[in-house]
C-alpha cells in the first residue's frame, strides 16, 4: 500500500538537521543520515522543563537494542519497570523487546544520544514522527500525544520497529492494519515514507 506524503522530504536532509517538538521542549538532531549503516544514532536534547513528564507510553523494539549515552544533564529510564538516572558519562543498553521509555531526570537541560542496532528505518520513522508534528501540530493534543489513527498509520508504515508494551505485537499489528486506510480516509499523511526495498538492515 502506498503511503502517501503530507510534504516531500527525500531526498533525506542532510545530517546535522534538527526537528524540534514544540508539545514537550524535545528536539531530534540528526547527527548521522547513513541508511546502510548498520545500526542508526541521533541526539536527543531536551530543554529545561521538556518531558519532566513526558508523553507516551512503555513501549518496545522487538528487532532491535536501544542504547542511552548521556552527554549532559540527567535522565531517568524506565526499563522493564525499574527506574535509572543516568548523568554525563553514563549509558544503559536496553534489550531488544525490553520494555522502556524516559523522562527529563531534571529541570535543566539534557542531551544524550539513543542508538539503535541494527538500524532498521528507524531514522525514517524519527524523522516521520518530527516532521509530522512540525507540519501539523493541529494533530496533536495538548501534551503532543497523535491521534490514534496516526499511530495507526506510522507505526504500520514502520512495522516492527516500535509497540506498546502492555499490549499484544499481534493485536497491534491487526488494528494498525485495519485503521490504516481509514487514517488515510481522514486525510492523515506521512512526512517520509518508509523504504520498502529495505526492512531489516544488517546486524
Amino acid at each position: 500500500m502506498p503511503y502517501p506524503l503530507t510534504k516531500p522530504l527525500e531526498p533525506l536532509p542532510p545530517a546535522g538537521t534538527r526537528i524540534r517538538n514544540p508539545f514537550n521542549g524535545e528536539t531530534y538532531v540528526f547527527t548521522v543520515v547513513d541508511e546502510d549503516a548498520a545500526e542508526f544514532e541521533f541526539d536527543v536534547y531536551v530543554e529545561p522543563g521538556g518531558m519532566m513528564t513526558g508523553t507516551g507510553r512503555q513501549h518496545i523494539h522487538p528487532y532491535a537494542d536501544e542504547e542511552f549515552i548521556m552527554k549532559e544533564g540527567r535522565l531517568r529510564l524506565m526499563v522493564d519497570g525499574a527506574w535509572h538516572e543516568l548523568g554525563p558519562g553514563e549509558s544503559l543498553l536496553v534489550p531488544r523487546g525490553t520494555p522502556h521509555l524516559f523522562r527529563n531526570g531534571h529541570d535543566g537541560e539534557t542531551l544524550f544520544t539513543a542508538r539503535f542496532r541494527p538500524g532498521m528505518q528507524f531514522l525514517r520513522m524519527f524523522l516521520c514522527m518530527g516532521s509530522n508534528i512540525v507540519q501539523h501540530p493541529e494533530w496533536y493534543d495538548d501534551r503532543g500525544e497523535p491521534p490514534l489513527l496516526l499511530q495507526a498509520l506510522t507505526f504500520g508504515a514502520f512495522r516492527g520497529q516500535g509497540y506498546a508494551a502492555d499490549i499484544p505485537v499481534w493485536l497491534q499489528t491487526l488494528v494498525f492494519a485495519v485503521l490504516t486506510p481509514i487514517a488515510l480516509l481522514k486525510g492523515y499523511r506521512l512526512a517520509v515514507r518508509p523504504q520498502r526495498r529495505r526492512f531489516f538492515a544488517r546486524a
